[in-house]
């Protein structure tokens, strides 16, 4: 699915799935450099993200792919 990936001003990570129009904030990474890991968000879904580079810009939308969560 398609998400996208931002940082907020207090400098914590976030999560928009558009077709749900759900924003949820990262609770936990895998990575610290975030890609290629798993992160979960508040409401518990877990999403497996593409490798990419650790300095990738953010916002930035990628193609994720949900592991659990209800």
């Amino acid at each position: 699915m398609k998400v996208m990936i931002r940082r907020n001003a207090a400098g914590e990570l976030s999560v928009y799935v558009p077709k749900k129009d759900l924003e949820e904030p990262i609770v936990s990474q895998e990575k610290p450099e975030l890609w290629g890991g798993v992160v979960t968000l508040a409401n518990g879904w877990e999403l497996s993200l593409p490798a990419m580079a650790a300095d990738t810009a953010l916002p930035v939308t990628v193609e994720a792919r949900r592991l659990s969560g209800d």
